[in-house]
This record gives structure tokens, C-alpha cells and sequence, in this order.
């Protein structure tokens, strides 16, 4: 062993085997069977010795620099452990920003499948519509079969620019879908049927 390096370990040697790799500034790399806290001692950089292969450079400023770090921060540092306090583990939620691509993919963008127009079909005008505006200030429209509660809310709402508070659905024995739009209290369900004609 050249007079440069100088072993910390004083106990009895065990192998005579040359860890693979060297640094610039000396320091021999930990060999594949090194201990694990000797790699570990070994990425932190901190001097420390194990059984078989932590070597170290008597380099003057090479040993300053690394003995003043260890004084500084301490060869040993205490490490607060996570508390888990929920028996399943998931993964945290990261920031996931909306696509930005540089060309379209598409040269024509698709369009909407239901719209308000398409979504909304005409407005029922019979006796128990009737009722149901004067008693229940709700009106009755048929819907598209598609259609779900939201898009019928949003569709109601950018057709005749009224708010809508309920809606309840059904589907009639023909097969269409019959929609129960019920008005917020603002808003009269026979002044909203006398602009659209239903009255």
C-alpha cells in the first residue's frame, strides 16, 4: 500500500482485496462486498472506518476540509421519522399542469355532441304540465336521451337565461326523456312560459 493512504481500521484485517474506483482527491470507493453502512458512511462523506475497505487520504487540506465539515454538522445526525397515522398509504398529489402542445393534433376541433339545442328537445304543453307550472313553478321539457341532470341545467340556463334549482328526470314509455325543470324562487314559471309560447 503506497504511504498516501493510511487505513482507519486497526482490527484485524479481513482479505487483502483493492476496493474498485478512486477518487481524485483519494479516496478509495467502497467495493461490492462492503458493508452497507460503510457505503452509506461513504455517500454521506463523512471519515468513519469499517471492517474492510474505508481508506482515506493523509492529504492536509483533503483531511481539513472534511474534519471541518464533521465538526460543523457532527459525524451523527438525528432524523425525525414520519408518524403514519392511516393504515393505507397514498401517494401524494403532485402539481399536474394542463397540456400546452406546440401544434394542434387536430386540424378541425371536434364539435360538441350536445349543445343547449340538441340537449333540449321542446316543451310539453299539456294538462299536467300546466299544473305543474302554476302549482309547482316547474316546467316540462322533453330532453335528449343522452342528456343528464347537468347538462339539462346548463342548457335551460343558456336558452331561456333563467336559474334553475332542481331538475328531475324520466324516461316515458315511448322512449323519450321527459325532464322536470324546477325554477329558482327569482323567477315565475308562467312569465318563462309566456316568452317561450308555451301559454
Amino acid at each position: 500500500m503506497s504511504n498516501k493512504y493510511t487505513s482507519v481500521y486497526t482490527g484485524p484485517k479481513i482479505g487483502n482485496r483493492v476496493p474498485e474506483g478512486r477518487y481524485p482527491s483519494g479516496i478509495r470507493v467502497p467495493g461490492k462486498n462492503c458493508l452497507p453502512s460503510c457505503i452509506t458512511i461513504f455517500k454521506k462523506l463523512l471519515i468513519g472506518c469499517c471492517n474492510k475497505c474505508i481508506i482515506f487520504s493523509t492529504d492536509n487540506v483533503f483531511m481539513f476540509k472534511y474534519a471541518k465539515r464533521s465538526a460543523l454538522k457532527g459525524t451523527f445526525h438525528t432524523k425525525k421519522r414520519r408518524v403514519f397515522k392511516q393504515v393505507t398509504f397514498r401517494r401524494p398529489k403532485t402539481l399536474k399542469l394542463p397540456r400546452n402542445p406546440r401544434y394542434p393534433r387536430k386540424s378541425v376541433p371536434k364539435r360538441p355532441r350536445l349543445d343547449q339545442f340538441s340537449t333540449v328537445k321542446y316543451p310539453l304543453t299539456t294538462e299536467s304540465a300546466m299544473k305543474k307550472i302554476e302549482e309547482f313553478n316547474t316546467l316540462v321539457f322533453i330532453v335528449s336521451l343522452k342528456a343528464n341532470k347537468f347538462q339539462i341545467k346548463q342548457a335551460v340556463k343558456k336558452l331561456y337565461d333563467i336559474d334553475v334549482a332542481k331538475v328531475n328526470t324520466l324516461i316515458r314509455p315511448d322512449g323519450e326523456k321527459k325532464a322536470y325543470v324546477r325554477l329558482a324562487p327569482d323567477f315565475d314559471a308562467l312569465d318563462v312560459a309566456n316568452k317561450i309560447g308555451i301559454i
